[in-house]
């Protein structure tokens, strides 16, 4: 997936690189009719066409200039198949980091005010694109690092084996709040943990891995659907726009059909284009049901433990304990807590309770009810259920 860029064309045999300008700008449509295509040609003029911040995710895979000096031989000395497309090759750092900021401004550009941008790549490249991210004025949220099952093996044996590569999370500016992460629906896909930075998942083999007639690689840097499945569900939403700047052989463009998003993909090489396309088409969309996004918490309204008071769903002097019985408090009138001489919110009377600096008192604290202990924050549920039913 790392072609589509200022400079990188066709296959070896016709590959003509220039990295000094943009081509021939193409006509700018309406942002509509671009959503689910392939732009073909040079990504800075076709990134040029897309209508300015309308875009809510970018995934971007560029070249990693791997810089490699020669053939690369295992110790049965058959040559292995790695990357040396003249679109991987750059003259120097200065120009490979003029090559990044010109793609990183015209993505800039297209984002919205709250999209994010991952940014995945190798020991070769990450360090100075996150460097060029910073000095634009992205705003950097994590740096992820894809741990691969089954990486290829360090067949001289001078380094360690080369087992992750690294993806780069940012913000288009600090002042973007409201960004998509979709934490809940992660968390609960996790067996209830958070999900880490550390992913671990294989390199695209198998079936999955597209080849041509012959029984080579369509694509040299095929990334896996996994990969993609989780960048999707974790900052994207039905419906939304993801830009792949570096198409390649589509794998953002499959996993965002298959998920219900929509996709825009830049690529300069008509053969990968034509690939992607045929992958596309064959995508067959999960049920509505399956991919719709979860409800957020933190978009829900907000509940009072007062109004929980108010509306007769805890009564007034009851006392409420922690899961292990070891503190108790009494509820006020008013909606506070009493814990002896000192009243508070349910969060504050929480943490001093426990010593603790802070305490989130909706599921710290609990009650019996018919002889069942229940946690007060399943009375904040039935109170948002109550409001969306008053505004319905």
């Amino acid at each position: 997936m790392r072609v589509a860029r200022a400079g990188a064309t066709a296959p070896k045999s016709q590959i003509k690189v220039s990295r000094t300008g943009i081509s021939a700008v193409a006509p700018a449509v309406a942002p509509s009719a671009l959503r689910d295509t392939i732009l073909v040609g040079d990504c800075l003029a076709q990134m040029a066409r897309i209508a300015p911040e309308s875009v809510d995710l970018v995934f971007a895979d560029p070249p990693y200039n791997l810089q490699l000096e020669g053939a690369l031989s295992r110790p049965d000395q058959s040559v292995v198949d790695a990357v040396d497309d003249d679109w991987d090759k750059f003259s120097s750092f200065a120009e490979y980091d003029a090559f990044t900021r010109d793609w990183l401004k015209a993505v800039r550009r297209v984002m919205k005010p709250d999209a994010t941008i991952f940014v995945i790549g190798s020991y070769h490249n990450i360090f100075r694109v996150g460097a060029i991210l910073q000095d634009m004025g992205f705003w950097i949220l994590n740096d992820i690092v894809w741990r691969k099952a089954n990486p290829m093996p360090n067949f001289r044996g001078r380094r360690f084996t080369n087992a992750h590569e690294t993806m780069i999370w940012a913000t288009k500016s600090p002042q973007a709040r409201n960004y998509t992460f979709n934490y809940e629906a992660l968390k609960a896909g996790n067996e209830d943990c958070q999900v880490r930075s550390d992913w671990y998942m294989p390199i695209c083999t198998g079936n999955e891995r597209l080849k041509d007639a012959a029984g080579r690689k369509v694509h040299p840097t095929q990334k896996p659907e996994a990969l993609l499945t989780r960048v999707l569900l974790s900052a994207s939403n039905p419906g939304d726009v993801v830009l792949d700047p570096f198409f390649g052989s589509g794998t953002t463009g499959a996993v965002a059909k298959r998920l219900g998003r929509h996709f825009i993909g830049t690529e300069r090489d008509e053969t990968y284009a034509a690939a992607a396309r045929a992958r596309i088409a064959a995508v067959e969309p999960l049920p509505h049901d399956a991919v719709a996004a979860a409800p957020q918490k933190r978009s829900e309204p907000r509940v009072a433990f007062a109004s929980v008071v108010e509306a007769g769903l805890l009564p007034p002097g009851i006392e409420l304990f922690d899961e292990k019985k070891r503190h108790r408090a009494t509820v006020r009138v008013d909606g506070a807590l009493s814990l002896g001489a000192i009243v508070g919110s349910i969060h504050k009377i929480g943490a001093l309770a426990q010593g603790l600096p802070a305490c989130n008192g909706w599921t710290f604290w609990h009650f019996v009810e018919k002889g069942r202990v229940r946690c007060i924050d399943e009375l904040r549920s039935e109170m948002r259920v109550q409001l969306k039913q008053a505004a319905e």
